[in-house]
């Protein structure tokens, strides 16, 4: 038995919940979040409630589905009504980043600018070397940070790089402390 399976999905006021044809759309006063379900797996809305279901609790493949959908289902039912938030930092000497109309332009050790593209449903702020990404889609928006991220690593030695807020990076001795 999945332990988050088996929860109730409750919906809140202001969100409505549809399911047509296995795709689920979730509408809230922050967007509109579309999901197709599997086949293997069955929503049911009664009153407030989604309850999420499996067509075989036997087979372990679609045991898995049943905890991963109906995190998924109570993901875009929290995003529509409160975003999600990642922050990400720029750490280095010269390193900085500026909005450059909807996107992003990062200076970060590079011999030219980094541009990145903000995809439809996420919104980008920069404040001095902090970048804030918001998004009902909580998928969208760890993809879009990771992608952020992987532009420049950060390194152990010195710590340069774009990193997550929280993140720590295990810093290494350099040359100096071998002798």
């Amino acid at each position: 038995m999945s332990r988050i399976g088996k929860q109730l999905i409750e919906i809140p006021q202001g969100v409505t919940v549809t399911l047509i044809d296995n795709m689920l759309t979730v509408h809230g006063p922050k967007g509109i979040l579309k999901r197709a379900i599997h086949p293997h797996v069955s929503v049911q809305i009664v009153d407030n409630t989604i309850t999420v279901n499996v067509s075989n609790t036997e087979d372990k493949a679609t045991r898995s589905l049943w905890g991963t959908f109906a995190a998924h289902i109570k993901n875009m039912v929290t995003g529509v009504v409160t975003e999600f938030k990642k922050e990400l930092e720029i750490n280095g000497v010269g390193y900085k980043v500026a909005m450059h109309g909807t996107d992003l332009k990062l200076d970060v050790g590079f011999s030219h600018p980094v541009i990145f593209q903000i995809p439809t449903g996420i919104t980008a702020s920069t404040e001095k070397n902090v970048i804030t990404l918001t998004s009902a889609d909580k998928e969208l928006l760890g993809s879009i940070a990771s992608q952020i991220r992987a532009i420049r690593k950060p390194e152990p030695y010195k710590g340069k790089g774009i990193k997550y807020i929280d993140e720590v990076i295990r810093r290494k001795a350099g040359k100096t402390s071998a002798k």
